[in-house]
Protein backbone atom coordinates (compact mmCIF):
# COMPACT_ATOMS: atom_id res chain seq x y z
CA UNK A 1 0.00 0.00 0.00
CA UNK A 2 1.48 3.24 -0.80
CA UNK A 3 2.08 5.41 1.62
CA UNK A 4 0.05 9.08 1.15
CA UNK A 5 2.41 10.82 2.61
CA UNK A 6 5.15 10.67 0.32
CA UNK A 7 6.15 13.06 -2.46
CA UNK A 8 8.06 10.74 -4.97
CA UNK A 9 7.50 6.71 -6.31
CA UNK A 10 11.11 5.89 -5.32
CA UNK A 11 11.84 2.75 -2.69
CA UNK A 12 11.20 3.59 0.67
CA UNK A 13 14.99 4.19 2.50
CA UNK A 14 13.30 2.43 5.61
CA UNK A 15 12.93 -0.82 3.31
CA UNK A 16 16.14 -0.75 1.71
CA UNK A 17 18.12 -0.21 5.36
CA UNK A 18 15.83 -3.37 6.63
CA UNK A 19 16.50 -5.51 3.28
CA UNK A 20 19.97 -4.68 3.81
CA UNK A 21 20.50 -6.72 7.03
CA UNK A 22 18.80 -9.67 5.00
CA UNK A 23 21.69 -9.91 2.31
CA UNK A 24 23.67 -12.92 2.07
CA UNK A 25 26.87 -13.46 4.47
CA UNK A 26 29.95 -13.44 2.26
CA UNK A 27 33.25 -11.27 2.29
CA UNK A 28 31.57 -8.64 0.06
CA UNK A 29 28.42 -7.60 2.70
CA UNK A 30 30.75 -7.95 5.68
CA UNK A 31 32.88 -4.94 3.86
CA UNK A 32 32.37 -2.15 5.58
CA UNK A 33 32.25 -0.31 2.16
CA UNK A 34 29.00 -2.40 1.76
CA UNK A 35 27.02 -0.67 4.38
CA UNK A 36 24.73 2.03 3.11
CA UNK A 37 25.95 5.08 3.78
CA UNK A 38 23.06 6.76 5.58
CA UNK A 39 22.69 3.92 7.88
CA UNK A 40 26.82 3.40 8.45
CA UNK A 41 27.36 4.69 12.00
CA UNK A 42 31.28 4.79 11.44
CA UNK A 43 31.30 6.43 8.15
CA UNK A 44 28.96 9.02 9.48
CA UNK A 45 31.47 9.69 12.39
CA UNK A 46 34.34 10.53 9.80
CA UNK A 47 35.91 13.98 10.43
CA UNK A 48 34.83 14.36 6.76
CA UNK A 49 31.23 14.14 7.63
CA UNK A 50 30.98 17.01 10.01
CA UNK A 51 29.19 19.36 7.82
CA UNK A 52 26.61 16.78 7.36
CA UNK A 53 26.18 15.92 10.77
CA UNK A 54 26.18 20.13 11.56
CA UNK A 55 23.28 20.38 8.97
CA UNK A 56 21.62 16.73 10.78
CA UNK A 57 21.73 18.40 14.19
CA UNK A 58 20.49 21.90 12.83
CA UNK A 59 17.34 20.04 10.80
CA UNK A 60 15.99 17.15 13.56
CA UNK A 61 14.87 19.84 16.04
CA UNK A 62 13.49 22.18 13.60
CA UNK A 63 11.83 19.66 11.98
CA UNK A 64 10.14 18.07 15.31
CA UNK A 65 9.66 21.62 16.66
CA UNK A 66 7.10 22.63 13.83
CA UNK A 67 5.82 19.94 13.32
CA UNK A 68 4.59 19.30 16.94
CA UNK A 69 3.72 23.24 15.86
CA UNK A 70 6.05 25.49 18.42
CA UNK A 71 5.94 29.08 17.19
CA UNK A 72 7.93 31.04 19.62
CA UNK A 73 9.38 30.37 23.11
CA UNK A 74 10.48 31.86 25.95
CA UNK A 75 13.95 31.19 26.97
CA UNK A 76 15.52 29.98 30.58
CA UNK A 77 18.90 30.11 31.54
CA UNK A 78 20.46 29.38 34.87
CA UNK A 79 22.66 27.25 36.64
CA UNK A 80 22.47 23.38 37.15
CA UNK A 81 24.22 23.42 40.51
CA UNK A 82 21.26 25.56 42.17
CA UNK A 83 19.17 22.93 44.33
CA UNK A 84 15.29 23.41 44.99
CA UNK A 85 14.85 24.68 48.24
CA UNK A 86 13.74 21.46 49.97
CA UNK A 87 17.39 20.59 49.24
CA UNK A 88 19.26 23.32 50.29
CA UNK A 89 21.08 21.79 52.72
CA UNK A 90 22.83 19.75 50.47
CA UNK A 91 24.59 22.63 48.68
CA UNK A 92 28.21 22.79 47.95
CA UNK A 93 28.28 26.34 49.34
CA UNK A 94 26.16 28.57 51.52
CA UNK A 95 26.47 31.08 48.52
CA UNK A 96 24.22 28.41 46.43
CA UNK A 97 22.24 27.38 49.50
CA UNK A 98 20.88 30.68 49.16
CA UNK A 99 20.54 30.74 45.50
CA UNK A 100 17.97 27.92 45.58
CA UNK A 101 14.97 30.71 45.85
CA UNK A 102 15.85 31.13 42.31
CA UNK A 103 14.33 27.60 41.45
CA UNK A 104 11.36 28.75 42.91
CA UNK A 105 11.20 32.07 41.10
CA UNK A 106 12.60 29.83 38.13
CA UNK A 107 9.55 27.34 38.89
CA UNK A 108 7.02 29.96 38.92
CA UNK A 109 7.68 32.35 36.37
CA UNK A 110 7.50 29.12 34.16
CA UNK A 111 4.27 28.05 35.38
CA UNK A 112 2.96 31.81 34.72
CA UNK A 113 4.43 32.06 31.84
CA UNK A 114 2.82 28.60 30.43
CA UNK A 115 -0.73 29.77 31.86
CA UNK A 116 -0.47 32.89 29.82
CA UNK A 117 0.05 31.34 26.99
CA UNK A 118 -0.91 28.57 24.65
CA UNK A 119 0.32 24.93 23.81
CA UNK A 120 2.24 26.74 20.89
CA UNK A 121 3.56 30.30 21.77
CA UNK A 122 6.18 31.34 24.74
CA UNK A 123 6.69 27.45 25.30
CA UNK A 124 9.42 27.68 28.18
CA UNK A 125 12.68 25.69 26.77
CA UNK A 126 15.51 25.12 28.89
CA UNK A 127 18.98 23.32 28.49
CA UNK A 128 16.84 20.01 29.69
CA UNK A 129 19.17 19.49 32.82
CA UNK A 130 19.00 20.14 37.07
CA UNK A 131 18.71 22.68 38.55
CA UNK A 132 17.20 26.35 37.26
CA UNK A 133 16.59 23.72 33.99
CA UNK A 134 14.47 21.40 36.00
CA UNK A 135 12.70 24.02 37.83
CA UNK A 136 11.60 25.71 34.53
CA UNK A 137 10.55 22.27 32.87
CA UNK A 138 8.65 21.61 36.30
CA UNK A 139 6.95 24.77 36.21
CA UNK A 140 5.14 24.10 32.90
CA UNK A 141 4.38 20.79 34.08
CA UNK A 142 2.78 22.97 37.10
CA UNK A 143 0.71 24.33 34.76
CA UNK A 144 -0.54 21.46 32.40
CA UNK A 145 1.56 22.61 29.09
CA UNK A 146 4.87 21.45 26.92
CA UNK A 147 8.27 22.45 27.93
CA UNK A 148 11.68 22.04 25.32
CA UNK A 149 14.82 20.55 26.71
CA UNK A 150 17.93 21.21 24.80
CA UNK A 151 20.59 18.94 26.22
CA UNK A 152 24.04 17.93 25.58
CA UNK A 153 26.15 15.35 25.50
CA UNK A 154 29.29 15.62 28.74
CA UNK A 155 31.81 13.44 29.78
CA UNK A 156 30.35 12.89 32.98
CA UNK A 157 26.62 10.42 33.08
CA UNK A 158 23.64 12.44 32.90
CA UNK A 159 19.87 12.55 31.58
CA UNK A 160 17.23 14.84 30.98
CA UNK A 161 15.37 16.21 33.89
CA UNK A 162 12.05 14.30 34.35
CA UNK A 163 10.07 17.12 33.31
CA UNK A 164 11.35 17.26 29.65
CA UNK A 165 8.12 16.86 27.69
CA UNK A 166 9.54 13.61 25.70
CA UNK A 167 8.49 14.34 22.76
CA UNK A 168 10.68 17.88 22.95
CA UNK A 169 13.30 16.61 24.39
CA UNK A 170 16.55 16.74 22.16
CA UNK A 171 20.17 15.58 22.58
CA UNK A 172 23.33 17.65 20.89
CA UNK A 173 26.82 16.94 20.28
CA UNK A 174 27.83 20.36 18.90
CA UNK A 175 27.22 23.47 20.99
CA UNK A 176 26.90 26.05 18.57
CA UNK A 177 23.90 24.41 16.95
CA UNK A 178 22.33 23.92 20.60
CA UNK A 179 22.84 27.60 21.09
CA UNK A 180 20.99 28.65 17.57
CA UNK A 181 17.67 26.59 18.91
CA UNK A 182 17.79 28.26 22.24
CA UNK A 183 17.57 31.49 20.20
CA UNK A 184 15.98 30.43 16.79
CA UNK A 185 12.18 30.86 18.10
CA UNK A 186 12.61 32.67 21.21
CA UNK A 187 10.21 35.74 22.24
CA UNK A 188 11.93 36.52 25.63
CA UNK A 189 15.48 35.48 27.46
CA UNK A 190 15.53 34.77 30.96
CA UNK A 191 18.70 34.13 32.68
CA UNK A 192 18.81 33.15 36.29
CA UNK A 193 22.18 32.89 38.39
CA UNK A 194 24.54 29.78 37.10
CA UNK A 195 28.06 29.40 36.21
CA UNK A 196 30.28 29.48 33.25
CA UNK A 197 27.88 27.43 30.67
CA UNK A 198 25.51 30.70 32.17
CA UNK A 199 27.62 33.27 31.41
CA UNK A 200 28.81 31.71 28.25
CA UNK A 201 24.76 31.93 26.92
CA UNK A 202 24.19 34.92 28.32
CA UNK A 203 27.04 37.07 26.54
CA UNK A 204 26.00 35.12 23.13
CA UNK A 205 22.91 36.13 23.14
CA UNK A 206 23.48 39.56 24.44
CA UNK A 207 26.17 40.25 21.81
CA UNK A 208 23.96 38.72 19.18
CA UNK A 209 21.48 41.61 19.91
CA UNK A 210 23.90 44.13 20.19
CA UNK A 211 25.50 43.98 17.01
CA UNK A 212 22.60 43.49 15.24
CA UNK A 213 22.40 40.04 14.65
CA UNK A 214 19.57 39.16 15.93
CA UNK A 215 16.10 41.35 17.10
CA UNK A 216 15.67 42.97 20.07
CA UNK A 217 13.63 40.20 22.25
CA UNK A 218 13.22 41.32 26.52
CA UNK A 219 15.92 40.13 27.85
CA UNK A 220 15.92 39.50 31.88
CA UNK A 221 18.36 38.97 34.30
CA UNK A 222 16.73 37.25 37.51
CA UNK A 223 18.70 38.55 40.49
CA UNK A 224 20.51 42.03 40.64
CA UNK A 225 22.12 41.40 43.70
CA UNK A 226 24.32 38.44 41.84
CA UNK A 227 24.77 39.58 38.79
CA UNK A 228 25.74 42.86 39.95
CA UNK A 229 28.38 41.49 41.90
CA UNK A 230 29.68 38.88 39.07
CA UNK A 231 29.74 41.84 36.26
CA UNK A 232 30.73 45.04 36.95
CA UNK A 233 28.25 46.49 34.37
CA UNK A 234 29.00 50.18 34.35
CA UNK A 235 32.83 49.85 34.56
CA UNK A 236 32.10 48.06 31.09
CA UNK A 237 30.43 51.65 29.87
CA UNK A 238 32.64 53.68 31.63
CA UNK A 239 35.34 52.27 30.20
CA UNK A 240 34.04 52.35 26.53
CA UNK A 241 34.13 48.61 25.69
CA UNK A 242 30.61 48.74 25.66
CA UNK A 243 28.19 51.52 25.29
CA UNK A 244 25.90 53.28 27.85
CA UNK A 245 22.98 52.08 25.80
CA UNK A 246 24.16 48.72 25.49
CA UNK A 247 22.88 48.65 29.44
CA UNK A 248 19.37 49.35 28.20
CA UNK A 249 19.55 45.52 26.42
CA UNK A 250 18.66 44.37 29.72
CA UNK A 251 16.81 44.34 32.62
CA UNK A 252 17.31 43.25 36.63
CA UNK A 253 14.29 41.66 38.18
CA UNK A 254 13.98 39.69 41.45
CA UNK A 255 10.74 37.19 41.10
CA UNK A 256 8.42 35.74 38.55
CA UNK A 257 5.79 38.54 39.20
CA UNK A 258 7.81 41.31 38.53
CA UNK A 259 9.35 39.33 35.04
CA UNK A 260 6.39 38.57 34.00
CA UNK A 261 5.10 42.64 34.29
CA UNK A 262 8.64 43.69 32.80
CA UNK A 263 8.03 41.47 29.83
CA UNK A 264 3.82 42.66 29.41
CA UNK A 265 5.80 46.60 29.49
CA UNK A 266 9.16 46.26 27.08
CA UNK A 267 9.18 48.23 24.23
CA UNK A 268 11.28 47.96 21.11
CA UNK A 269 10.32 44.23 20.73
CA UNK A 270 11.56 43.43 17.31
CA UNK A 271 13.73 45.89 16.24
CA UNK A 272 17.14 45.48 15.09
CA UNK A 273 19.74 47.76 15.64
CA UNK A 274 21.16 49.77 12.17
CA UNK A 275 24.94 50.36 14.29
CA UNK A 276 26.21 49.85 17.33
CA UNK A 277 26.13 53.00 19.18
CA UNK A 278 29.98 54.20 20.33
CA UNK A 279 31.36 52.99 17.33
Amino acid sequence: MKDDTRRHPFRDSHQDREDATQVPDTPQTRSPAYALAFADDDFMCRDELRPVRLQLELLKPEMLLDEAGIKSTVVMFGGARIPEPAKKDSARTQTLADLSVYYDEARTFARLMTEKGDANENVVVTGGGPGVMEAGNRGAVDAGGRSIGLNIVLPHEQAPNEFVTPELCFNFHYFAIRKMHFLMRANAITVFPGGFGTLDELFEALTLIQTGRMAKVPFLLFGRKFWETIVNWDALSDAGTISADDLDLFRFVDTAEEAVAALEAWEGVGEKRGEIPGR
